[in-house]
């Protein structure tokens, strides 16, 4: 009896591990700021200064505005996720050894991330302001009837970043500025051993022990929470009025989520952009660019506190999106814009079914409606489209050693994100 809980204990420890490393994949970055730089694909974002939203890339592009701006709006991100050519194995190696199909059609769903941005000039030097948007966010869901659920299963990830940001011209060509974050975090992560997985007959402890785990949940953490503080800063650099670059960097700080007595640390990733924008003169074109760099290697370990395990090891690099845009300003009412990015992976070695991750490519279009002088009305769109991955993932008694159960497939994700949103100024 004892050695069976010891047994329960240690693959409960490992299974939790394993399944939280998987539930923050690189995948649940967002770009959710604005509907008018998802149609752009985020490309000179950092810079543009279009409306208030660019206080969430750039604090020091609000001093690019002589009026009261407010922005407000949502992304509406739909994934596609896939699994394919699938196989899931428990008790490989042994007399009761059973191969499943894994594939799965739709794991992806639906997520409404909000946005709001208010810029208030205080005289030609100074300006401040406030925002609320989401920089981190997935869903997936394999459904109870998933032959790897301790792969799979649920999971859920959101934050909302709360912002207060000032800028400070310098003269007529440099500004400045910083701004504080509160960031508050949430997740669900659920996983369990279908139930009819482990019925062979019991012949010997070991495998009484497995027969046991049939329905087992091994791990259900429902919407562990927290807050992190972080900061960012920023400069702009005016070269005349059709052209100017944007520099800004974002300090990202570590949750801690607790759900009851249950408690993990998840490391957030730095960020870094550079952005340009330039009016072609004389023309009704306008060109702009970004380069973002995303700290993911800051994901070393993952710490746990009042559970079977204290830390995990994985591996992770850091990400880079390179994007390009163009504007065109139609006339006074109509102004469309199209942009590309190229979003690089943030796993390497490791790779997981329940959040797949890959490189991805960003095809973005939108427009701008000027309602009168003083509002607007933005729609964007992108089309993003991953590769396919190739998955391996076991899972180990950490006691014996013995392989309890394995999953390979291809994995791929797609998605659809659409924004609207609505800016005025006062």
């Amino acid at each position: 009896m004892n050695k069976t809980r010891l047994f329960k204990k240690s693959l409960l420890a490992v299974t939790i591990s394993l399944a939280t490393q998987q539930a923050m994949a690189a995948g649940f970055q967002l770009n959710a700021q604005s509907a008018t730089g998802l149609g752009r694909a985020f490309a000179g974002d950092a810079v543009i200064a279009d409306n208030a939203a660019v206080m969430s890339r750039n604090p020091a592009a609000m001093a690019l505005f002589d009026k009261m701006e407010l922005s407000l709006g949502f992304e509406a991100i739909m994934t596609d996720i896939s699994v394919k050519n699938g196989t899931y194995q428990s008790l490989p190696g042994t007399p009761f050894a059973q191969s499943r199909d894994a594939n799965y059609d739709d794991a992806g769903g639906t997520s409404i991330a909000p946005n709001i941005h208010l810029i208030v000039p205080v005289n030609e030097q100074f300006a401040w302001g406030v925002n609320a948007y989401s920089n981190f966010g997935t869903r997936t869901d394999f459904g109870s009837n998933y032959a790897g659920g301790e792969f799979g299963g649920e999971t859920e990830i959101l934050s909302v970043n709360f912002g207060v940001s000032g800028s400070y011209r310098i003269d007529s060509q440099w500004s400045i500025g910083a701004g504080l974050d509160l960031i508050y975090g949430q997740g669900t992560l659920k996983r369990s051993f279908r139930n009819d997985i482990y019925t062979g007959p019991v012949v010997d402890q070991t495998t009484g022990m497995l027969n046991a785990l049939n329905g087992r949940s091994i791990v259900d953490i429902d919407k562990a929470d927290g807050f992190g503080v972080g900061f960012n800063i920023g400069t702009v650099y005016e070269l005349d009025e059709n052209n100017r670059f944007g520099l800004s960097y974002r300090y990202s700080p570590t949750i801690t989520a607790k759900d009851g007595d249950k408690e993990i640390k998840l490391p957030l990733p730095d960020m870094a952009e550079f952005s340009g924008y330039h009016r072609i003169e004389n023309t009704a074109f306008a060109v702009h660019y970004s380069v973002q760099y995303i700290g993911w290697s800051a994901f070393d370990t993952l710490e746990f506190k009042n559970q079977n395990i204290d830390e995990k090891d994985y591996q992770w690099k850091d990400g880079w999106h390179y994007s390009i845009g163009g504007t065109y300003f139609l006339n006074r009412d109509w102004t469309l814009r199209a942009g590309y990015m190229y979003d690089t992976s943030a796993q390497d070695k490791i790779t997981s079914i329940s959040v797949p991750d890959s490189d991805r490519q960003w095809l973005s279009a939108g427009f701008t409606y000027q309602i009168d002088d003083k509002s607007n009305f933005d729609f964007g769109f992108t089309y993003l489209m991953g590769k396919d991955v190739k998955v391996d993932e076991t899972i180990n008694n950490p006691t014996t050693g013995q392989t309890i159960s394995t999953i390979s497939a291809t994995t791929k994700a797609d998605a659809i994100l659409v924004g609207l949103q609505y800016s005025r100024s006062f």
